[in-house]
């Protein structure tokens, strides 16, 4: 939307408004002859194959791969990202690949991934890259996922939708004084994205990074949970993940096993079917057991699946139907 010679971005909620050759919050989007233009378009800094555990999806194709790109930039400001040296970054400041969404989809089939991750930094910020490269995957037979903080507005996130298979969502924290003073952003705008796709049927997955003296306090937990199961539902699986000490927050110490443990056991007693606990390898909290008779379904130590007892999207033992998309 432009208006003289300013132009407002309307992917995200923060609706910059640019002047010509102006770029926005996310350093990676700028006005060109009075239009949005990406400056990151086919350009990723990071490419990689990883199982697609370390996303982390635990309901969707377990043990598979995942090839996965990244450019700089992004729309939050998280000051414990662990990957603030591309999300941070200007696009002339990272080591750009020259790699359209074409060629992206030919060397996930080569890697013989089953999809495509956008992941790292935010790919709301390259969003163009991602659904240009989703639909082009889709027609091969290559599966997208979109791992992201949900910082989108309702438009994107409709368009979103329609060519992705899942989205996992940075579930940050459950106030909007934890989104203003750590992520310099908010958090209506998440909660809104996050069940506008639940109501579109992708395949969603949580993950909510337990930060020690910032969002680690159980009463802050129980709400963030009581929210999921309220809005979401009990089957959406949500994550707790360890945080390590990094970026500007290197002052806090890791989280304490104890918490996570914590927020784990009362995920479970609030009614949320697949609760998990990330960045502990040997958690029992890293395995998916059936709701119904409680058996183990998949075993897995960090990001390796060394069992899978889920056949045809089932308990093997009980025959309780599994949500996920197992293959």
């Amino acid at each position: 939307m432009a208006k003289g010679d300013f132009v407002q971005c309307e992917l995200c909620p923060r609706e910059c408004v640019l002047d010509e050759g102006q770029k926005g919050n996310c350093k990676v989007r700028a006005n060109k002859d009075g239009k949005v233009i990406t400056l990151v378009y086919g350009k990723p800094c990071a490419v990689h194959v990883d199982p697609i555990e370390k996303k982390p999806l635990y309901h969707f194709y377990p043990a598979s791969s995942a090839f996965s790109i990244a450019t700089a930039g992004c729309n939050l400001h998280c000051k414990f990202c662990q990957n603030w040296d591309i999300s941070q970054a200007n696009p002339e400041e990272t080591n750009n690949l020259d790699l359209p969404p074409e060629e992206v989809v030919r060397k996930a089939i080569a890697y013989k991934c089953k999809s495509i991750a956008y992941t790292y930094s935010d790919p709301a910020v390259f969003f163009e890259y991602a659904v240009d490269t989703a639909k082009i995957g889709r027609k091969a037979g290559v599966k997208s996922v979109f791992i992201t903080a949900g910082y989108l507005s309702p438009k994107p996130i409709d368009e979103l939708c329609s060519v992705v298979d899942a989205i996992k969502i940075d579930f940050k924290g459950i106030t909007e004084e934890f989104y203003n003073n750590v992520c310099l952003a908010h958090l209506q705008p998440v909660l809104d994205a996050m069940k506008a796709i639940k109501q579109r049927n992708v395949w969603l997955e949580l993950v909510n990074l337990v930060l020690p003296t910032l969002n680690d306090k159980k009463d802050d937990i129980a709400r963030l949970i009581d929210w999921v199961v309220v809005n979401l539902g009990a089957d959406v699986p949500l994550h707790f993940s360890k945080f390590w000490p990094q970026y500007q927050l290197k002052n806090l110490p890791p989280t304490p096993e104890e918490t996570l443990d914590m927020a784990w056991q009362m995920a479970k007693k609030r009614g949320v079917h697949y609760a998990y606990v990330g960045n502990i390898p040997a958690h029992d909290g890293n395995n998916t057991y059936c709701p119904k008779c409680v058996k183990l379904l998949i075993k897995r130590i960090g990001y390796d699946v060394m069992e899978n007892n889920i056949v045809g999207g089932r308990c093997k033992f009980c025959n309780q139907a599994i949500p996920g998309i197992w293959g």
